[in-house]
Protein backbone atom coordinates (compact mmCIF):
# COMPACT_ATOMS: atom_id res chain seq x y z
CA UNK A 1 0.00 0.00 0.00
CA UNK A 2 1.21 3.52 -0.73
CA UNK A 3 1.71 6.21 1.88
CA UNK A 4 -1.16 8.33 0.53
CA UNK A 5 -3.60 5.45 0.93
CA UNK A 6 -4.75 5.90 -2.69
CA UNK A 7 -4.67 2.97 -5.02
CA UNK A 8 -2.03 3.37 -7.70
CA UNK A 9 -3.08 3.49 -11.31
CA UNK A 10 -1.70 0.80 -13.57
CA UNK A 11 1.20 2.56 -15.34
CA UNK A 12 0.73 0.41 -18.43
CA UNK A 13 -2.92 1.32 -18.97
CA UNK A 14 -4.02 4.47 -17.16
CA UNK A 15 -0.83 6.52 -17.53
CA UNK A 16 0.34 8.19 -20.73
CA UNK A 17 3.60 9.98 -21.37
CA UNK A 18 3.80 12.75 -23.97
CA UNK A 19 7.05 14.47 -24.98
CA UNK A 20 7.28 18.04 -26.26
CA UNK A 21 9.52 17.25 -29.26
CA UNK A 22 10.63 14.41 -31.47
CA UNK A 23 14.12 15.56 -32.41
CA UNK A 24 17.05 17.53 -31.00
CA UNK A 25 20.14 18.53 -33.00
CA UNK A 26 23.25 19.80 -31.23
CA UNK A 27 27.03 19.53 -30.88
CA UNK A 28 29.01 17.52 -28.33
CA UNK A 29 29.24 19.53 -25.12
CA UNK A 30 25.99 21.45 -25.63
CA UNK A 31 23.18 21.25 -23.09
CA UNK A 32 19.69 20.08 -23.93
CA UNK A 33 16.28 20.15 -22.27
CA UNK A 34 12.83 18.77 -23.00
CA UNK A 35 9.56 18.21 -21.15
CA UNK A 36 7.27 15.26 -20.65
CA UNK A 37 3.64 15.46 -19.60
CA UNK A 38 2.52 12.45 -17.60
CA UNK A 39 -1.25 12.06 -17.54
CA UNK A 40 -3.54 9.91 -15.42
CA UNK A 41 -6.40 8.71 -17.61
CA UNK A 42 -7.80 6.43 -14.90
CA UNK A 43 -10.64 6.89 -12.44
CA UNK A 44 -8.40 6.68 -9.34
CA UNK A 45 -5.49 8.82 -8.22
CA UNK A 46 -2.13 7.59 -9.49
CA UNK A 47 0.43 7.49 -6.72
CA UNK A 48 3.70 5.72 -6.18
CA UNK A 49 4.95 6.45 -9.71
CA UNK A 50 8.53 7.01 -10.78
CA UNK A 51 9.68 8.46 -14.11
CA UNK A 52 13.08 7.56 -15.52
CA UNK A 53 15.06 9.07 -18.40
CA UNK A 54 16.86 6.55 -20.60
CA UNK A 55 19.71 7.38 -23.00
CA UNK A 56 21.09 5.02 -25.65
CA UNK A 57 22.95 4.91 -28.96
CA UNK A 58 20.47 4.09 -31.72
CA UNK A 59 23.13 2.77 -34.12
CA UNK A 60 25.15 0.68 -31.70
CA UNK A 61 28.39 2.46 -32.64
CA UNK A 62 29.17 4.23 -29.36
CA UNK A 63 29.05 3.21 -25.72
CA UNK A 64 26.69 5.60 -23.94
CA UNK A 65 26.90 5.98 -20.17
CA UNK A 66 23.57 7.60 -19.23
CA UNK A 67 24.96 9.02 -15.98
CA UNK A 68 27.38 11.12 -18.06
CA UNK A 69 24.49 12.60 -20.04
CA UNK A 70 22.24 13.54 -17.13
CA UNK A 71 22.81 13.50 -13.40
CA UNK A 72 19.11 13.63 -12.54
CA UNK A 73 17.47 10.83 -14.53
CA UNK A 74 14.96 9.57 -11.94
CA UNK A 75 11.97 11.58 -10.68
CA UNK A 76 9.61 10.35 -7.98
CA UNK A 77 6.23 11.78 -8.87
CA UNK A 78 3.64 13.31 -6.58
CA UNK A 79 0.20 11.70 -6.81
CA UNK A 80 -1.68 12.58 -10.01
CA UNK A 81 -5.47 12.92 -9.60
CA UNK A 82 -7.86 11.21 -12.04
CA UNK A 83 -7.84 13.15 -15.31
CA UNK A 84 -4.84 15.18 -14.11
CA UNK A 85 -1.28 15.47 -15.31
CA UNK A 86 2.14 16.62 -14.25
CA UNK A 87 4.97 18.05 -16.35
CA UNK A 88 8.59 17.05 -15.80
CA UNK A 89 11.53 18.94 -17.30
CA UNK A 90 14.57 16.84 -18.18
CA UNK A 91 18.00 18.13 -19.03
CA UNK A 92 21.53 17.09 -19.68
CA UNK A 93 24.59 17.55 -21.81
CA UNK A 94 25.59 15.78 -25.04
CA UNK A 95 28.67 13.66 -24.38
CA UNK A 96 29.09 11.50 -27.50
CA UNK A 97 28.52 12.23 -31.16
CA UNK A 98 26.10 10.03 -33.03
CA UNK A 99 22.41 9.24 -33.22
CA UNK A 100 21.18 9.06 -29.65
CA UNK A 101 17.76 8.00 -28.39
CA UNK A 102 16.09 9.50 -25.33
CA UNK A 103 12.89 8.15 -23.80
CA UNK A 104 11.07 8.35 -20.50
CA UNK A 105 9.48 5.35 -18.83
CA UNK A 106 6.98 5.63 -15.96
CA UNK A 107 6.41 2.70 -13.68
CA UNK A 108 4.99 1.87 -10.30
CA UNK A 109 7.46 1.93 -7.41
CA UNK A 110 5.92 -1.25 -6.02
CA UNK A 111 7.71 -3.14 -8.79
CA UNK A 112 4.59 -4.84 -10.07
CA UNK A 113 5.39 -7.05 -13.09
CA UNK A 114 3.63 -4.79 -15.61
CA UNK A 115 5.00 -2.93 -18.61
CA UNK A 116 5.89 0.71 -17.93
CA UNK A 117 4.17 3.58 -19.70
CA UNK A 118 6.59 5.14 -22.16
CA UNK A 119 6.76 8.29 -24.20
CA UNK A 120 7.90 8.51 -27.79
CA UNK A 121 11.59 8.32 -28.51
CA UNK A 122 13.36 11.62 -29.03
CA UNK A 123 16.01 11.30 -31.73
CA UNK A 124 19.07 13.32 -30.85
CA UNK A 125 21.60 13.98 -33.61
CA UNK A 126 24.88 14.98 -31.99
CA UNK A 127 27.79 16.16 -34.12
CA UNK A 128 31.42 16.25 -33.06
CA UNK A 129 32.43 19.87 -32.76
CA UNK A 130 35.76 20.61 -34.34
CA UNK A 131 37.39 23.38 -32.41
CA UNK A 132 40.78 24.65 -33.51
CA UNK A 133 41.18 26.51 -30.24
CA UNK A 134 39.94 23.94 -27.70
CA UNK A 135 40.38 25.34 -24.22
CA UNK A 136 41.86 28.58 -25.58
CA UNK A 137 45.34 27.07 -26.04
CA UNK A 138 45.94 28.01 -29.71
CA UNK A 139 47.92 31.18 -28.91
CA UNK A 140 50.09 29.24 -26.49
CA UNK A 141 50.51 26.28 -28.86
CA UNK A 142 51.63 28.59 -31.67
CA UNK A 143 53.48 31.08 -29.49
CA UNK A 144 55.84 28.74 -27.63
CA UNK A 145 57.41 27.19 -30.76
CA UNK A 146 57.68 30.65 -32.36
CA UNK A 147 59.37 32.03 -29.23
CA UNK A 148 61.82 29.10 -29.13
CA UNK A 149 62.64 29.57 -32.83
CA UNK A 150 63.33 33.28 -32.29
CA UNK A 151 65.41 32.52 -29.22
CA UNK A 152 67.49 29.98 -31.18
CA UNK A 153 68.03 32.46 -34.01
CA UNK A 154 68.98 35.16 -31.52
CA UNK A 155 71.54 32.98 -29.76
CA UNK A 156 73.00 31.88 -33.11
CA UNK A 157 73.24 35.48 -34.31
CA UNK A 158 74.88 36.57 -31.04
CA UNK A 159 77.50 33.82 -31.27
CA UNK A 160 78.43 34.80 -34.84
CA UNK A 161 78.71 38.45 -33.89
CA UNK A 162 80.75 37.63 -30.80
CA UNK A 163 83.23 35.56 -32.87
CA UNK A 164 83.46 38.20 -35.57
CA UNK A 165 84.18 40.93 -33.04
CA UNK A 166 87.14 39.03 -31.63
CA UNK A 167 85.54 36.90 -28.93
CA UNK A 168 86.58 33.32 -28.42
Amino acid sequence: MFASGAQAADASGDITVRVDRSRITLDVGEKFAFRTTISNNGSAAASGLVAHLNVLDLRGDVYVDPEDWSTNRTKYLDPIPPGGSTTVTWGGQAVNSGRIGLYVAVLNRAGAPRPPAMGSTIRMDVTARRNLNAGGVAPLAAGVPAFLALLTLGVSFSRRRFRRDGGS
